[in-house]
C-alpha cells in the first residue's frame, strides 16, 4: 500500500474576488497594459499549471507557444481575434481554450479576470 501523503488541495474561496500580486507592465501589450498572476497549483514536473490571471484595459499579442490554454472569464469583457480573423467576445462565464500553437491578438474592453489551466506539451512529444 502506498503510504506517500497527499498534498492540502489548492483552495481560492472566490477566485473573482481572490487578493491577487502587485499588476506588472504586460510585455506583448501594445498599450501599455498591467497584468497580475496567482498561480494557485503547478505540478510536481511543472507541465500543469493552475491559477488566476486580471489584465487591464487595452491590447496586446498572444501566442501559445508549447503549451494549451483552457481558461473560464470570471468579470470583465475581451474581444480575442486569431491570426485568421475569426473574433469571439469574452465575457463572465464565457469558457474558452487555446490549443498549442494558437496565436492572435486581445482587445481587452473592462478589466479582465480569469482562472486558467495550462497544459505545457513535453519536448519531441
Amino acid at each position: 500500500m502506498d503510504t506517500t501523503a497527499v498534498p492540502v488541495v489548492a483552495f481560492l474561496a472566490d477566485a473573482a474576488t481572490a487578493d491577487l500580486p502587485p499588476a506588472r507592465p504586460k510585455p506583448t501589450s501594445t498599450t501599455g497594459q498591467q497584468e497580475t498572476t496567482r498561480t494557485l497549483w503547478q505540478s510536481p514536473d511543472g507541465l500543469a499549471e493552475v491559477g488566476v490571471w486580471e489584465c487591464d484595459p487595452g491590447h496586446f499579442t498572444a501566442t501559445r507557444d508549447g503549451y494549451d490554454e483552457f481558461c473560464q472569464v470570471l468579470t470583465g469583457s475581451a474581444t480575442i481575434r486569431t491570426e485568421g480573423g475569426e473574433a469571439v467576445e469574452l465575457r463572465p462565464g464565457s469558457t474558452l481554450a487555446m490549443p498549442a500553437g494558437w496565436r492572435g491578438t486581445w482587445q481587452v474592453h473592462e478589466t479582465l479576470r480569469k482562472v486558467y489551466v495550462l497544459r505545457t506539451h513535453k519536448a519531441g512529444a
